[in-house]
């Protein structure tokens, strides 16, 4: 039988993780300096409303919530339209993100602001409006942080519905960015290395990660940073999945590497602890029911990556 590229026996495994249910239509190509201008004057147009790390949401009497907003609540909720960024074109309609205030006291009872995280530890959304939340929040917050041009210092605006900003005294165009950091699970045949962040809640242990560096592959990065942290030389690496990741603009690209050696020195200055773990253990820890530890929830990319080499044998 002749090799076939795309064959594959399971479904894409992005497609699990949290923040990468977005089916907006981006329109890239088709965008002018006034599709924010355009998109507000069409009814249809639903609004997300952000601000400092945290999303509105209108909670309904059975706890239930709803992201999205449409144009007659603008007045209400203190938006910021001259920093409004057009995500695209969903099948109900336009959709834009715009800063918004977030304090308790100026939103209405039903509203309020919930962090990023929260939102998606929580499922509030729906995987699609979550999706929709991770592009929003990356935009707006590269605007907020490159007001001023890398380049001469002066001030820069927004341009192509939001996906550009030029300096108009030098004339250069400054596009948004993606930072990709490599997350990583080194495996032997029934072992995995899992670290613990000094962040993270009491018991969690998850897989090693690290930003991608200027001139580096993505396997190469995943063999430094294992090196770096847990002093585990890899072998072949191979990719699994990426999931976006909204704090503040990143791509978290998944990767299992072979370990070549067994003895850990790890990096305590960037991590609390790091070990091996048994494949049994580890699905305790993905169950729940370790006694004491156990892994990042099933919307984390390490979530999947530890699961499928665990449930691989």
């Amino acid at each position: 039988m002749p090799f076939r590229l795309f064959d594959a026996p399971l479904a894409e495994p992005s497609q699990f993780v949290g923040f990468a249910g977005n089916i907006i239509d981006r329109q890239s190509e088709d965008r002018t300096d006034d599709s924010v201008e355009k998109a507000l004057a069409d009814p249809a147009t639903r609004l997300l409303l952000m601000g400092g790390g945290r999303i509105l949401l209108r909670f309904n009497g059975d706890g239930s919530a709803a992201g999205y907003f449409g144009l007659s609540d603008m007045r209400e909720l203190g938006v910021d339209l001259a920093n409004a960024v057009l995500l695209g074109t969903a099948p109900e309609g336009p959709v834009v993100a715009m800063p918004a205030a977030t304090e308790a006291e100026a939103l209405p009872e039903a509203i309020k602001a919930v962090d990023y995280r929260s939102v998606y530890m929580q499922g509030l959304l729906d995987p699609e409006a979550l999706g929709a939340l991770a592009q929003g929040a990356s935009l707006l917050a590269w605007h907020a942080n490159h007001r001023f041009c890398g380049k001469c210092g002066q001030p820069t605006q927004m341009r192509a519905g939001g996906y550009k900003r030029l300096c108009t005294a030098c004339g250069t165009e400054h596009f948004p960015r993606t930072d990709p950091v490599a997350i990583m699970l080194a495996v032997s045949r029934d072992r995995c290395i899992l670290g613990r962040g000094r962040h993270f809640a009491p018991g969690m242990y998850s897989a090693l990660a690290g930003f991608i560096e200027p001139g580096e592959t993505i396997e190469n990065a995943v063999r430094r940073e294992t090196l770096e942290e847990s002093g585990i030389r890899l072998g072949r690496v191979v990719y699994h999945a990426s999931q976006p990741w909204p704090f503040p603009y990143s791509l978290m690209i998944g990767c299992f590497g072979e370990a070549l050696n067994e003895d850990i020195e790890a990096d305590l200055a960037e991590l609390e602890d790091c070990r091996w773990f048994e494949r049994a253990e580890v699905l305790t820890m993905l169950g729940r029911t370790h006694p004491t530890l156990f892994t990042p929830p099933p919307g984390a990319i390490a979530h999947h990556l530890i699961r499928a080499w665990a449930e691989s044998a």
